[in-house]
């Protein structure tokens, strides 16, 4: 049996991925942020793909990943990125153009 609309992208979901390199303590705050925006602003309608350069170094040419870490927004269009711990909610917000909750 498949879910309804399981062909279908859901406008509404996002997709975000961050780009890390081990688990340094930027590495480490930048999730623990991002979790936390995520599950205050986009409850339910989110999916977080973690890649670890140290062990995909080839995976950052794809996003043109410059600096670590980076958090690239796949879904919905435009592509953006954030660079740093995502520890200033506010300029994460204006940079992913996502609205308070």
């Amino acid at each position: 049996m498949t879910k309804p609309n399981s062909q279908k992208p859901d406008a509404n979901r996002w997709q975000l991925r961050l780009y890390v390199a081990g688990h340094t303590p930027k590495s480490i705050t930048a999730m623990a942020n991002l979790k936390k925006i995520c599950e205050t602003h986009l409850e339910g309608r989110y999916e977080i793909e973690v890649i670890d350069l140290l062990k995909n170094p080839k995976l950052a040419a794809g996003d043109q990943i410059l600096a670590i870490p980076t958090l690239v927004r796949k879904l919905p269009q435009p592509v953006k990125k954030i660079i740093g711990d995502l520890s200033n909610e506010v300029r994460v917000l204006v940079g992913l153009d996502l609205r308070p909750a």
